[in-house]
C-alpha cells in the first residue's frame, strides 16, 4: 500500500493500462541557411494544426464537462500564440540554425524548468500545460500520431507519469474507472477535469512505489484518502469492494429522498440550494434535488486566460444554467478574484495580506469598465428565467451604492440598445467580513437578500488564514464569536423582511444544521455533494429543537463547550427517530 493525494473522490478496482509518457530524445540536428524559410514554414505549419486542434478539443469538452471547465484549453491556445514562446523558438532556429523540431524541445525544457522550480504550486502545475502544447507541436513536427490501444479489457485503471488535459479529454468515464499519476496537484487541469467527469484520481505517487506499475496489474485506488494498492490481497479487493458496494448503496438510497420536499419533522421548509461553477454540476445539482443555485462562481469564467470574457461569451453561460433551472433561483455572484484567485488577464500587485487586499468587489468597483461587462451579461440572462445579482465581500454602504450606480448604468445602456432584461432583479450581497454583520441592519434596508459566506467570515472573524497550515487548527466555524455574530446577521435580515442564506462550507456541515433552523435561516446552498446528505439529515430534524439548540449554545462559552452540545443533540435526535 502506498499514500499519494487523494483528488478526486470515490474507490475504483481495476486493471492498470500504462499510458506511455511522451518522451523526446531528439538528435542535434542542424539546417542549412538554404532550408531555414521551409523550417519557419514547417514550424507555422504545425502551430495552425495545433491551434484547429485544441480549438475543436475545447468545443468538444464543453458538452462533457461544462463550458466554464472547457477554458482550460484557452490557456492552451494562449501558450501557443504566446509571442515569448514563439519567439523563443524562431531564434534557436535563426541564430543556431537548428531544425523546428529541436528548437521547440529545447524552449519546452526551458520554459518548463523555469515553472517547476517555483515555490508556487498552482505556476508548478502550469508546466505541464506548456510540456502538452510542446508535446502537441512536436507531434506534428514529427508526423507522429500514436494511437494507444489498451493491452486490458476496458473498464481499467489508467496510470501515467502525468496526463495532459488534451489526454484527459479522450477519457471515457464508462471505461475508465480512475486514473493515477506520479505527478500532478488537486489544482490541475487534469484533476479539475476528473472531479468534473466523477473519475477517481489518486496522484503524487513519484518515489513512493517499490517497483513501476506494469499495464495489466491489479489496483485499488482510493480518491478520498490517496490509498494505493498494486496487486492487492484477496482480503484487501474484499474490503475495498464491500467500500465501493456500500458508497454505490448509500448513492442510491439517497437518490431516493431527491424529489422530496427538503421539510423538517415539525413543517419548517429549508431551500437547499447548489454552490456550482459549471453547468455540468448543475445537472448534478438538479439530478440531487437542488431548488436552485445559490452561488454561481463566475471567477471561473476568468481564470486560465490572457484575455478578458466578452459580454456575449458570458451571457451564454449565464443564460444556459438560467435555462436549465426551469424557473429555480439562480443566483449569480459578480467576479471574486484576488486573494487566492488570480487571473492572467489583470496583473494584481504583490501583496503581504493578499486575504485583505485588492479583491472581489473592490476589484470590480476600480475597474468598472470589467465589472459592467459582467453585470449587462448577468442582467441579459435575467430575461431567461429566475436570475438574481449578488456582491461579495461588501464591507460598507457605499460600496453597495456605488455597485449600484455600476448597475444602474448597465441598465441604461441595455435600454439604449433594445436588449432585455429584468428591471427590478433582486440584488443581495455576501456577509462575509465582520464589518458587515456589524452594520447588518443598514444594510438589509439597501437590499434585496443576504447569503452568509461562512468560509471567509470565520477567517476574518478569528484573524485566522485557513490555508496557513501552522494555525489552520485555529480555523473554528463553532467560536462564540462566530456564532453570535451569524445571530446578529440573521435577526437584522429578519426584522427587515429579507431572506438570509448561507453559501459557505458550514451550510452543508449537518452538526450546523440545528443553528439554522434555530436562527430563521430559510436557504442553505452547498456543494452539489452535500445535497443528499444534509436533506436525510433536515428530514428528520425540527425547529423548535434548532431555537432550543441555538439558545444553549449561545450560553456556552467555548468551542468545545458548542461542540460538544451539537453533538449531543445530534445524537438525542439519532436516538428519538430510531
Amino acid at each position: 500500500m502506498v499514500k499519494g493525494i487523494g483528488a478526486s473522490s470515490g474507490v475504483a478496482i481495476g486493471k492498470a493500462f500504462v499510458l506511455p509518457a511522451w518522451e523526446w530524445e531528439l538528435p542535434e540536428k542542424m539546417i542549412d541557411v538554404a532550408d531555414l524559410a521551409f523550417e519557419f514554414e514547417k514550424l507555422y505549419d504545425s502551430v495552425r494544426t495545433s491551434r484547429g486542434e485544441l480549438e475543436s478539443i475545447k468545443q468538444d469538452i464543453s458538452d462533457i464537462i461544462g463550458p466554464e471547465e472547457s477554458h482550460i484549453f484557452d490557456a492552451h491556445l494562449a501558450i501557443l500564440e504566446d509571442p515569448i514562446f514563439l519567439n523563443e523558438v524562431q531564434e534557436i532556429m535563426q541564430r543556431q540554425y537548428k531544425a523546428a523540431e529541436v528548437a521547440v524541445k529545447e524552449t519546452i525544457d526551458k520554459f518548463v524548468g523555469m515553472f517547476e522550480i517555483l515555490d508556487d504550486e498552482y505556476m508548478k502545475e502550469r508546466a505541464a500545460d506548456i510540456r502538452d502544447v510542446g508535446n502537441r507541436l512536436l507531434k506534428h513536427l514529427l508526423g507522429n500520431y500514436e494511437q494507444l490501444v489498451p493491452p486490458v479489457e476496458a473498464p481499467f485503471i489508467l496510470v501515467a507519469k502525468e496526463i495532459a488535459p488534451s489526454q484527459m479529454v479522450h477519457v471515457e468515464p464508462g471505461q475508465v474507472l480512475g486514473i493515477v499519476t506520479l505527478l500532478g496537484g488537486t489544482t490541475s487541469h487534469s484533476a479539475i477535469m476528473a472531479r468534473a467527469m466523477g473519475i477517481p484520481f489518486v496522484l503524487g505517487l513519484e518515489g513512493k512505489l517499490g517497483s513501476p506499475v506494469q499495464t495489466g496489474d491489479t489496483l485499488i485506488i482510493d480518491g478520498d484518502d490517496g490509498t494505493v494498492f498494486v496487486n492487492p490481497c484477496s482480503v484487501e479487493i474484499a474490503h475495498y469492494s464491500k467500500r465501493q458496494e456500500k458508497l454505490h448503496e448509500r448513492k442510491e438510497s439517497l437518490r431516493e429522498i431527491a424529489e422530496l420536499p427538503s421539510v423538517t419533522q415539525d413543517g419548517k421548509r429549508i431551500e437547499l440550494k447548489a454552490n456550482i461553477s459549471s453547468l455540468k454540476e448543475l445537472d448534478v445539482a438538479l439530478r440531487n434535488g437542488a431548488s436552485g443555485v445559490g452561488l454561481l462562481r463566475t471567477e471561473f469564467l476568468y481564470i486560465d486566460r490572457t484575455t478578458l470574457p466578452k459580454e456575449e461569451e458570458q451571457f451564454e453561460v449565464y443564460k444556459a444554467a438560467a435555462e436549465k433551472l426551469t424557473g429555480k433561483p439562480l443566483v449569480i455572484r459578480s467576479l471574486d478574484i484576488g486573494g487566492d484567485k488570480d487571473v492572467n488577464f489583470l496583473p494584481l500587485p504583490e501583496e503581504e495580506n493578499p486575504a485583505l487586499g485588492y479583491r472581489a468587489i473592490r476589484i470590480s468597483l476600480d475597474r468598472r469598465d470589467l465589472f459592467k461587462t459582467q453585470l449587462k451579461a448577468i442582467l441579459r440572462a435575467s430575461h431567461y428565467g429566475n436570475v438574481k445579482l449578488m456582491y461579495p465581500m461588501i464591507s460598507s454602504l457605499e460600496e453597495v451604492r456605488k455597485a449600484n450606480e455600476v448597475l444602474a448604468l448597465a441598465k441604461k445602456e441595455l435600454t439604449a440598445a433594445g436588449q432585455p432584461f429584468k428591471a427590478d432583479i433582486e440584488v443581495g450581497i455576501m456577509i462575509e467580513v465582520p464589518a458587515a454583520a456589524a452594520i447588518a441592519d443598514l444594510l438589509a434596508e439597501e437590499v434585496d437578500f443576504f447569503s452568509i459566506g461562512t468560509n471567509d467570515l470565520v477567517q476574518y472573524v478569528l484573524a485566522v488564514d485557513r490555508m496557513n497550515e501552522s494555525i489552520a487548527h485555529l480555523y473554528d466555524p463553532y467560536h462564540p464569536a462566530v456564532i453570535r455574530l451569524l445571530r446578529q446577521t440573521a435577526e437584522a435580515a429578519l426584522r427587515s423582511g429579507i431572506p438570509v442564506s448561507v453559501c459557505g462550507e458550514l451550510a452543508g456541515d449537518p452538526l450546523a444544521l440545528p443553528i439554522w433552523l434555530g436562527l430563521g435561516i430559510n436557504e442553505l446552498s452547498m456543494s452539489v455533494q452535500t445535497l443528499l446528505p444534509l436533506k436525510e439529515c433536515l428530514l428528520a430534524s425540527s425547529e423548535n429543537d434548532g431555537k432550543e439548540t441555538v439558545e444553549l449554545a449561545l450560553a456556552c462559552r467555548t468551542s468545545d463547550e458548542i461542540r460538544e452540545l451539537l453533538e449531543s443533540r445530534r445524537s438525542i435526535s439519532a436516538d428519538a427517530e430510531s
